[in-house]
């Protein structure tokens, strides 16, 4: 009896339950775009813009005349905040203002740009940077994109025609959809302008034609001929045409990737 009373004396340990949080649980908020006009972006941007960027722009051949000096992160970081506004992506091209331009490709809705408003965006196109934001950041995402290409890259306006072989590029790394033949038939018009040895429609050209021939093995072979043909020009600017893409499309880290991709 007496050990039955001595283990009765003994108590169990408590089993501590773990603390309930008493304050319910919050539900993320959506975030809600951001109300602006173009007016009150110019102004951050003006706020925004430095000196020692305006000088880093000069460097690269960009407009510093017309810019506020502010840094492509700093305004996708902005841009992302305001959200996708057709309206205010037409009033911020025109202001004129370099920063207001990348704005408006940054914000701009690809389901409602029209041929009208590419074409007349199109002349004022002054410099590569904007030319090839535009169409990296909103064009190439259009159902005109490809006929833009058509036109524009057969015009004579340095910028303009960069803005085809640009629009090209970015069809190439962005349009997964986008079939092999869609890309040969625009071979000729790499060919005919691999004889433009102006800088900034060069290396347009440049840039569309390497990134065809990385889209998959038929491209390649595609680019690799004509690469070959160009580097027996007579013209200067055919034969660095010709030179880099093949330096680029036979290596065998090019080559090794798109195997790598066939036997997917």
């Amino acid at each position: 009896m007496a050990t039955q009373r001595k283990n009765a004396s003994v108590k169990k340990p408590a089993v501590r339950k773990p603390a309930v949080s008493q304050s319910p649980v919050k539900k993320p908020v959506a975030k809600k775009r951001v109300d602006v006009d173009a007016d009150s972006v110019v102004a951050w941007l003006k706020r925004t813009g430095t000196k020692r960027e305006r000088d880093g722009m000069a460097r690269f051949g960009l407009p510093s005349d017309k810019a506020f000096g502010v840094s492509v992160g700093t305004m996708q970081r902005y841009a992302k905040e305001i959200g996708q506004n057709h309206d205010l992506s037409l009033a911020l091209w025109d202001t004129g203002w370099y920063e207001a331009r990348m704005m408006a490709a940054f914000v701009g809705e690809p389901d409602r740009v029209t041929p009208t408003q590419m074409d007349r965006w199109c002349k004022d196109f002054d410099n590569w940077g904007i030319v090839d934001t535009v169409c990296f950041k909103l064009f190439d995402q259009t159902p005109h994109a490809w006929s833009k290409v058509d036109q524009w890259s057969r015009r004579e306006e340095e910028f303009v025609k960069r803005g085809g072989f640009a629009l090209l590029a970015c069809l190439a790394l962005h349009d997964k959809a986008a079939s092999d033949d869609q890309f040969i038939r625009r071979l000729p018009l790499i060919e005919r302008a691999s004889t433009d040895d102006r800088n900034f429609v060069k290396k347009g050209v440049s840039w569309a034609f390497r990134l065809i021939g990385r889209r998959s093995l038929a491209l390649n072979e595609a680019t690799v001929a004509l690469s070959r043909r160009l580097t027996e020009s007579p013209i200067a600017s055919a034969r660095w045409l010709g030179r880099g893409a093949l330096k680029e499309l036979t290596s065998p880290v090019v080559v090794r990737k798109l195997r790598g991709r066939r036997g997917q």
